[in-house]
């Protein structure tokens, strides 16, 4: 038992704070730099839309406004949209626009591929529709491609706080904060194993049409570009602006589909995990580690709870992981304004790791569809799953065997 705790406790350190630390040191002193320069080269902008015309008007008028000079065009796709999307399309008359209309909802990643069929650009540019660009953010991400050897670039994205709850501030905050952090680390000592895929850019003839179904465009996508020798970095002077769910059964929903979409990147690109991919190392530290953390994590619970009969030590630590849980548990089910802030972290935590384990069944039990299982174009992140839907998951992941029945 000795030997499950601490590969247990060893696993889950190296995950959270091991890695982290690591990338940070390479990245510090065994940096990789590019040369950037002001250069304008034909953007082509691709934007996949499903059920999005409460949305679509004002980015229209965004995108028809944007700063950089040099937009060949402006591509929406508008994938099997059974609300008002063709309408709010028809209404806009601009001579960049281009629309495509797929009858049947087939997914983003077959209404990217439509998309950039149609694109005449040297660089794509893929955006989502709720992102705000900020101005002079499509001009940074350009500079950086004066680097022949830069593939793909990445924007920075900055989350809006608009009437979140505590957990999903902290999320928001905390959580997405760090994985910038890693990210920038990673991109400055090679590459991110993903970036924000609701603003970044290719080079036009480095794009790998994607797998039908795929969820993780922004993983799959700049991986393929490494693949091919280049390199994916991040400039955190290209900013973006959006909010995400405010209640966290919303965000635990968004975080089902993304961890879910991690096990299917793995099965339908396998090489993501093999030397084939550069930065094979990287991915399984970063996001192989954080699937497998929920389960180290109750076997390190277990294991304390068993050597605790002979040691005072492994009692006073069993009793501190019995009263963070308590607290997580507390902290997702109530709302207490003084102690809301202080357990948030540790809800968050809590919820991120149950979404793994909720994401894992996701795949496993849905296959076929598993893109379905979340629309982003949605007020709230609400989609194809209800949020009591998601709260009833929610619940069962962190409360045990249910899961099994509910998912």
């Amino acid at each position: 038992m000795k030997w499950v705790f601490w590969l247990s406790f060893c696993g889950i350190a190296y995950a959270y704070v091991g890695y982290p630390l690591g990338i940070w040191f390479l990245a510090r002193f065994r940096p990789s730099r590019w040369q950037t320069a002001p250069i304008n080269p034909k953007v082509s902008i691709v934007l996949a839309v499903h059920n999005g015309a409460h949305l679509l008007a004002a980015k229209l008028h965004h995108l028809f406004t944007l700063d950089y000079p040099n937009i060949s065009e402006i591509i929406v796709v508008s994938d099997g949209s059974a609300d008002a999307t063709g309408e709010v399309l028809a209404r806009h008359q601009h001579a960049l626009l281009k629309t495509i209309v797929l009858e049947e909802h087939r997914g983003k990643a077959a209404a990217v591929n439509a998309g950039v069929e149609l694109a005449t650009g040297e660089i794509i540019l893929f955006i989502d529709i709720r992102p705000e660009i900020a101005p002079g953010a499509i001009h940074c991400l350009m500079e950086n491609f004066a680097d022949a050897k830069v593939g793909c670039v990445a924007g920075e994205l900055v989350l809006r706080q608009e009437g979140q709850d505590l957990t999903s501030q902290a999320v928001g905050g905390i959580y997405w904060r760090y994985e910038q952090w890693i990210r920038k680390c990673e991109a400055a000592f090679d590459s991110p194993v993903g970036v924000y895929g609701g603003f970044y850019a290719i080079r036009r003839e480095l794009f790998t049409p994607y797998p039908p179904g795929i969820i993780l465009d922004d993983m799959f996508q700049p991986l393929s570009v490494i693949r091919k020798g280049y390199r994916s970095i991040l400039d955190p002077r290209a900013v973006v602006y959006d909010a995400w769910p405010k209640k966290v059964e919303g965000e635990f929903q968004r975080k089902v589909r993304t961890l879910a979409g991690n096990f299917q990147l793995f099965q339908l690109a396998p090489w993501t995990l093999t030397p084939a991919n550069r930065v094979h190392f990287q991915l399984f530290s970063h996001k192989v580690m954080r699937l497998i953390v929920p389960y180290l994590l109750v076997l390190m619970f277990v294991s304390t709870a068993f050597l605790s009969s002979g040691s005072s030590l492994f009692k006073a630590f069993l009793a501190l992981q019995t009263i963070g849980w308590i607290v997580a548990l507390v902290g997702l089910r109530f709302s207490i304004p003084l102690l809301g802030r202080v357990v948030a972290p540790v809800s968050a935590l809590l919820a991120l790791n149950a979404a793994a384990v909720v994401g894992l069944w996701k795949f496993l039990l849905i296959r076929n569809d598993l893109w379905k299982i979340w629309n982003s174009s949605k007020p709230d992140g609400a989609g194809q799953t209800t949020k009591s839907e998601s709260r009833v998951e929610l619940q069962d992941a962190v409360s045990g065997p249910a899961i099994a029945k509910r998912t």
